[in-house]
């Protein structure tokens, strides 16, 4: 089996942060697949560029192309079927679409301004520059420090905002259910990047969800928690 996965890295090629390329060494894991780890750097384009994408996760099976996070799951699902279903069935993965989608806008985009002016201090100069010019055009030029100079009350509101997640895991220990699935890894992956590039604490040691965390952090051997991080 040939897999080779593009995954976003800093000065410590050992310590993928992407939110999304958590997603897929989650996913993976859950299949019981292995993939060789090509660490990849925001102003690495031309690496990535023959494969048709500027960002990552890419996967590549036999060298065929699998472009963002959401693909690469539908792909590890529909070509590794007799290994561990991501899903639990067509409901499942119909229900984790849209799961991907508060992932993204209630989930990372939730926690982007609370660590964003931390993620530099894990990058190369070349990789911060691009990173700090590239993300202060998208708060109209704010510096990231000045999006970032409110997080101790805008973290109460992200709190406040998994309010229905908490409530699912009173009744039940993983989104998935009895078990962790896609949808877990999902909302996992914005965790473990806010864990791998900040100090901040985004979760009180009482929440649901703080628990949750935590369990995911030692699924699959402890894969995650033993990726470099901060102890949040």
């Amino acid at each position: 089996m040939s897999l080779k996965l593009f995954e976003l890295v800093g000065t410590d090629a050992a310590r993928p942060f992407s939110p999304y390329c958590w997603r897929t060494r989650m996913a993976l894991a859950h299949k019981g697949l292995a993939a060789e780890s090509l660490p990849w750097r925001f102003t690495e384009k031309s690496a990535i560029a023959p494969h048709g994408s500027e960002k990552v996760p890419v996967l590549l099976h036999h060298d065929k192309p699998v472009i963002d996070s959401w693909a690469i799951a539908n792909y590890l699902e529909d070509n590794f079927p007799d290994r561990p279903s991501l899903f639990g069935g067509e409901g499942g993965r119909a229900m984790a679409r849209m799961l991907n989608a508060w992932g993204d806008i209630a989930i990372v985009g939730g926690i982007f301004p609370l660590i964003v002016a931390d993620i530099p201090h894990n990058l190369a100069d070349v990789d911060a520059a691009y990173f700090r010019q590239s993300r202060e055009a998208r708060f109209g030029g704010k510096s990231l420090e000045q999006v970032m100079a409110n997080r101790d009350t805008g973290v109460v509101a992200f709190r406040k905002s998994l309010e229905v997640m908490r409530q699912t895991l009173k009744k039940q220990p993983f989104i998935g259910g009895s078990a962790p699935n896609y949808a877990d890894y999902i909302v996992f992956g914005g965790f473990q990047w806010a864990r791998v590039t900040s100090p901040f604490k985004l979760l009180e040691a009482d929440d649901p969800v703080y628990a949750w965390r935590e369990k995911l952090l030692d699924a699959f051997d402890g894969m995650a928690r033993k990726s470099p991080g901060h102890a949040v």
